[in-house]
């Protein structure tokens, strides 16, 4: 029998809010309405709180972005690389491309600098391990990929603005070992 004085665990309310609830809503919302409509406030409409208390969890909207794609891309599986350095560039390259086009909000948290996705960065190293492979320093090879994320990123925030089509896969990959093929031949070593 218990004393009158000793409490069984915790007293009160359960927390209502956790991190993982937070992205699942925020999940939704991006699903249902696009990120244009993602804010810390209509977030804590849709979980009936408020947004401070979601501060509590997410320093803010871009950290919640970066938690967002970080889950996205742990549920992805990895691509087998080629043998061949520059097949690899392609590979890691067109993967990345297939992340940022299914998480177009993705593009403007990881341009911003302030944020690394920790589960992406596998696909950042194999690029630049494989150009270094290819002959190039590393820095040239971090210079390269860079070249190859702004071609990425232009392709995929001018499409909403194109009047024409978009390209297909193979248009696509043509233009992007067509950029990495330029970036090679600039190997003087």
């Amino acid at each position: 029998m218990q004393s009158p004085n000793t409490r069984p665990g915790r007293l009160g309310r359960p927390p209502r809010l956790s991190r993982e609830a937070i992205l699942v809503a925020a999940q939704r919302v991006l699903d249902e309405e696009g990120a244009e409509y993602l804010s810390m406030r209509r977030l804590a409409r849709e979980l009936s709180s408020t947004p401070m208390a979601l501060y509590h969890h997410v320093r803010d909207k871009d950290e919640l972005l970066m938690l967002l794609l970080d889950a996205y891309v742990r549920r992805i599986p990895r691509p087998d690389f080629a043998d061949h350095p520059r097949e690899r560039v392609v590979a890691g390259a067109q993967a990345l491309h297939d992340i940022l086009e299914d998480c177009p909000w993705g593009v403007e948290v990881l341009a911003s600098d302030r944020f690394v996705s920790t589960s992406a960065t596998w696909i950042v190293e194999s690029i630049v391990d494989a150009l270094v492979l290819c002959g190039l320093s590393p820095g040239d090879a971090v210079y390269a990929y860079r070249v190859i994320w702004c071609c990425l990123v232009g392709e995929l925030t001018a499409r909403p603005f194109r009047e024409r089509t978009t390209p297909s896969a193979d248009e696509r990959r043509r233009g992007l070992e067509a950029v990495i093929d330029g970036l090679l031949s600039q190997n003087t070593a």
